[in-house]
């Protein structure tokens, strides 16, 4: 039987909360980081003395010398944009050697035409919404995951890691998915000459080629590492309130990226978790359709998008911003088993004379109730009922205990342990690995 000694870093949003920043401190105490679902639609952004990085495939552990990152066959993986991270993070001294990354040979490879279909879909959806029918647009990063995973359950027509590495396998099998590729993208309206088998093949092989130092039976390497007696360290990408299960479905991503997704995502059983650091905003976001509750539409929620810096590390979109949904994030803390919380971005609320949480919902009936509700049609049918709290006129960037907090920041902190029900043991003030404060009495316990 496995003791349980792994670490899972999970969102509690609806992404963006500042998850790549915990796993790069997080990441001294363990020896392998593992990324198990998502593809190169989620962004982590680190910064480390003044240096940004942002990383979309790479789990964030890069950065940290001396550790094993691990790309897990729950991850969908764009081969072109993973070697321009790895190229990148060399250019900026940062070597990736293959001790230092294990790709899996079951993750599925995004495609270009995964990415047109993507694309494509979009636009027909969001046409038939201008012409009066429902919008069922998901708002999508358009970088082809969806699809990738579309064709991962249908079976035939996924290409995988370990296919690349046999060209003769890939062109077998890109010649039937090219010809049926070809006619889907026709009826989306895509004006391209038919996808070419042989061109694709030559191209993803060599792909391949450069790859292959990396790939490798994940499943079979972690196990191993926990056999050995390493600390793991799981890293989401996208967040709960995006679980294609448990989210606000269908505004969500297209895999499980609660905690729920690491076992499937990895091979590993959910029983070596000890420990689960749930991630919330101090307030909230969302990037793309779909209900928003807190949603602040006017200067305030203007003035946490420009103090926030929020726009989004894969595409640039400027995010929805608004107020703390404490029943939302207390929903995600319960599906993941979360036992604490890192509250992110706390500066960003400095200067506020009066905050705002949303402690539950009015329905149109008149009832109120304090569940969540993951299904984006009854979510978006909600009135948010709020509490307010005084704000704090400091700015906190620049503090490094609890004890220097201002004590309505401390008060903020605590009704947020108090509502969800765990405890807070970080609370971010700026994006540099040293604005970070760790409770020495975990906040709420």
């Amino acid at each position: 039987m496995m003791t349980p000694s792994a670490t899972a870093v999970v969102g509690l949003q609806w992404g963006d909360e500042g998850k790549g920043k915990i796993v790069d401190l997080l990441a001294a105490d363990h020896d392998v980081i593992v990324r198990y679902n998502g593809g190169a639609n989620a962004g982590h952004t680190v910064v480390i003395d003044g240096d940004r990085y942002a990383l979309h495939l790479l789990p964030s552990g890069i950065l940290s010398p001396d550790r094993v990152c691990v790309v897990g066959n729950g991850v969908v993986v764009d081969p072109q944009q993973l070697l321009i991270e790895i190229k990148s993070l060399r250019e900026r001294g940062r070597e990736v050697q293959p001790h230092q990354l294990l790709v899996s040979d079951r993750s599925h490879v995004v495609m270009p035409y995964h990415k047109e279909h993507d694309g494509a879909l979009e636009t027909v959806l969001a046409r038939a919404a201008d012409h009066g029918d429902e919008n069922l647009s998901i708002g999508t990063t358009r970088r082809g995951i969806g699809p990738t995973y579309a064709d991962k359950v249908h079976r035939s027509l996924a290409i995988r890691m370990g296919d690349l590495l046999d060209k003769a396998v890939l062109r077998r099998r890109l010649d039937i998915v090219c010809a049926i590729r070809s006619r889907e993208l026709e009826a989306l309206g895509v004006d391209a000459p038919p996808l070419d088998a042989a061109a694709l093949a030559t191209e993803y092989h060599a792909l391949g080629e450069q790859l292959a130092p990396y790939i490798t039976d994940t499943v079979y390497a972690l196990h191993d590492a926990v056999r050995a007696g390493k600390r793991l360290l799981f890293e989401g990408a996208n967040a709960c309130l995006l679980d294609i299960d448990h989210g606000t479905f269908p505004y969500v991503t297209s895999s499980n990226c609660s905690t729920l997704g690491i076992p499937p995502g990895t091979g590993l059983p959910g029983s070596v978790i000890a420990e689960t650091v749930g991630i919330v905003k101090a307030y909230g976001t969302r990037v793309g359709e779909g209900p928003f509750p807190t949603e602040d539409l006017g200067a305030s929620g203007e003035r946490i998008r420009e103090r926030g810096h929020e726009y989004g590390t894969t595409t640039g979109r400027p995010r929805r911003c608004g107020w703390l949904d404490l029943v939302a994030v207390r929903y995600s803390a319960m599906v993941c088993g979360c036992t604490s919380l890192a509250v992110m971005l706390l500066d960003v609320l400095s200067g506020f004379e009066t905050l705002k949480l949303c402690t539950g919902y009015r329905l149109s009936d008149g009832t109120v109730t304090d569940r969540f509700f993951p299904d984006a049609r009854k979510l978006a049918m909600v009135e948010p009922i709020w509490e307010t709290m005084p704000g704090w006129a400091e700015e906190i960037d620049s503090i490094t205990s609890e004890d220097q907090l201002p004590a309505a920041a401390r008060d903020y902190l605590d009704r947020i342990a108090d509502f969800v029900g765990c405890p807070v043991q970080i609370a971010s003030v700026g994006p540099d690995r040293v604005q970070t404060i760790r409770m020495t009495e975990a906040v709420g316990a």
